[in-house]
């Protein structure tokens, strides 16, 4: 990590090492959702390419009147795991918001799995059971890590149970969630998984070729879902046996050219959520959170971060 007067560079391991929490990630999301509310936090939605063979580039822009502009580029190549690379990179500026200038540059790999994990916990606060001890994993790649570093913080976990295609992922996930003194197992039966869990996380390749093979009508009542893989995995026909979605921003679903799923099946977004305008009193069936993505995570997840190092140079 490098600072000085006027600029800050954080790399990943940079940012993993200022020991910042989910819990408190997930609390920076909540005040910036309050400060868009009431007109202190202004937002672009996100934009996205798709080149066609597999990769995909989206890009974030937020200001708030806290002093800060945060942009964010990132693109995920599948093919990069067999060159030995992440398969997701990108970078994030920080400037001024008087003035223009740079402040810091940031790598974008942790921002972007640790704030999305933080958008979840904030929907799970919510809606998810309280006492949840096991979670069901399809997909074991960066968000199935960070979601687990999250969801250990907030719920009394016993168990996780991974199903997916890859099975070092799978493993190397297990031994994590060992290390965390839960028991961990590899899944052969997505029904049989999800059925059991009290949370599910899907975090698949987001690749709209992929035939559906999740049912939400093998959910528990009780359960909950984040779905950080815009639904691909979910069969349309079982998605409104979910009592309750929360998607991340409204308006930017209503627009988008790939709804998640049909635009009457949502009960609201996260902003409605945290401002009590989603009845969530009395609930008979599963709830879900699914996760397109917003520039305001990224934003209170970046100028957390780069406060935090502010606060605690290291040269």
């Amino acid at each position: 990590m490098t600072s000085g007067n006027a600029l800050i560079y954080l790399s990943d391991k940079d940012l993993g090492s200022l020991g910042i929490q989910p819990s408190e990630v997930a609390d920076a999301i909540e005040s910036a959702l309050i400060a868009k509310v009431d007109g202190k936090l202004h937002t672009s939605p996100k934009t996205v390419i798709l080149p066609g063979d597999g990769r995909y580039a989206m890009s974030t822009l937020a200001m708030g009147d806290d002093g800060f502009i945060v942009t964010k580029q990132v693109t995920v190549c599948p093919e990069n795991p067999a060159r030995d690379l992440p398969a997701i990179n990108g970078a994030i500026m920080v400037m001024d918001a008087q003035t223009g200038l740079l402040r810091a540059v940031l790598g974008a790999n942790w921002i972007t799995a640790v704030r999305t994990a933080a958008l979840s916990v904030v929907a799970a606060r919510r809606l998810a059971d309280p006492h949840a001890e096991t979670v069901a994993f399809v997909g074991a790649g960066v968000q199935a890590h960070s979601h687990l570093a999250a969801f250990s913080e907030l719920f009394p976990l016993k168990r996780i149970c991974v199903f997916g295609r890859g099975k070092e992922n799978a493993d190397k996930l297990c031994r994590y969630a060992r290390g965390l003194g839960l028991e961990a197992e590899s899944c052969t039966n997505a029904k049989g998984a999800l059925s059991d869990a009290d949370l599910i996380v899907t975090s698949i390749t987001l690749d709209y070729s992929i035939e559906p093979f999740l049912d939400a009508r093998w959910l528990k009542p009780t359960g909950f879902a984040a779905i950080t893989d815009v639904c691909i995995p979910w069969m349309p026909a079982g998605m409104a046996a979910f009592e309750t979605v929360i998607v991340d921003d409204r308006l930017q679903e209503l627009e988008s050219d790939k709804p998640m799923l049909p635009y009457e099946q949502i009960a609201g977004d996260l902003t409605e959520l945290v401002t009590g305008k989603v009845d969530i009193r009395v609930r008979n069936k599963p709830a879900a959170f699914a996760f397109r993505g917003i520039s305001l995570g990224d934003y209170a997840a970046s100028v957390l971060a780069v406060r935090r190092a502010s606060d605690n140079p290291v040269k």
